[in-house]
């Protein structure tokens, strides 16, 4: 690691302050400063230097990268209270506005993060469905848009004919409390959507008509328990060791956007999380 740059002299002072104002035994000081150090690779990888550009998304990603490293709950729990530490001390020295550690939440038993889907698992999963038949056409859109838009299973089941806009590629949905929102869509989902509406649902209605976006040969929605049993069946298609569910799907959407730095912000309103600190745990 480069010794000059910000963070490091940042986290010497630290370990000063560590030695001469709290008075902290060597072996506190040095496992601080271990946390601090893999904190810094990190940092070097990402080619962030300054503490300054630090913020509450790449630590949560930091995170995630401690997770599948295999690090436990535990382990990364004590990690964020060695950045929690850090940061607090550059606030107090007026270094930076707010500590960004501050802001995810370290429950007692440790920090959670929900387990997510590999590229292959999710790519395995939505292989799963034949599309050779309509409903297999069907349950394939629904499994691309639930994963590609980041959905709940609820909001996908009850999605519109009037809530879907290929052209423009997006998706308005309404979530828990009736709040709408617009999500966009990737290619993917909208050419395996632009399918289901071409070749598949014309013939689960027949000469029938209905608002729903998702429909069943009997020409009602597709249901929420309906779905999820479905999804459960495609992962035992598809030989996956996991146990898949929709919210599996929704989780894997979320962390790959975060460990791309996408903003906490930004995929909170994706999510449609009312609380930023149920967006945290991703």
């Amino acid at each position: 690691m480069d010794s000059t740059t910000d963070y490091v002299q940042r986290m010497d002072q630290y370990q000063t302050f560590l030695v001469m104002e709290k008075g902290l035994s060597g072996k506190t000081i040095a496992a601080y400063s271990a946390d601090l150090m893999r904190f810094g690779l990190f940092l070097e990888k990402k080619k962030v230097t300054f503490v300054t550009d630090i913020d509450t998304g790449l630590i949560l990603t930091y995170l995630i990268h401690l997770r599948n490293r295999g690090l436990g709950a535990r382990s990364r729990a004590r990690h964020l209270v060695s950045l929690r530490g850090f940061f607090k001390f550059m606030t107090n020295e007026k270094i930076i506005e707010k500590n960004p550690a501050q802001q995810v939440d370290l429950p007692k038993t440790g920090l959670h993060l929900p387990d997510v889907l590999t590229v292959a698992d999710v790519a395995a999963l939505i292989d799963a469905p034949d599309r050779n038949q309509p409903e297999g056409l069907r349950d394939a859109a629904m499994l691309e848009l639930l994963y590609g838009a980041g959905l709940r299973v609820s909001e996908l089941t009850r999605l519109a004919m009037t809530g879907i806009n290929l052209e423009a590629g997006f998706v308005r949905v309404f979530g828990k409390g009736s709040k709408e929102r617009v999500v966009p869509v990737g290619r993917m989902a909208l050419g395996a959507i632009q399918a289901y509406l071409d070749r598949s649902r014309p013939l689960l209605l027949k000469n029938r008509s209905s608002a729903d976006l998702f429909v069943t040969r009997r020409g009602s929605a597709m249901t929420r328990q309906s779905f999820w049993n479905l999804v459960g069946r495609y992962g035992r298609l598809a030989k996956l060791k996991k146990k898949i569910t929709p919210p599996s799907l929704r989780h894997s959407f979320a962390t790959p956007l975060l460990e791309g730095g996408a903003d906490l912000r930004a995929v909170q309103m994706m999510l449609g999380h009312a609380d930023i600190s149920t967006t945290q745990i991703y």
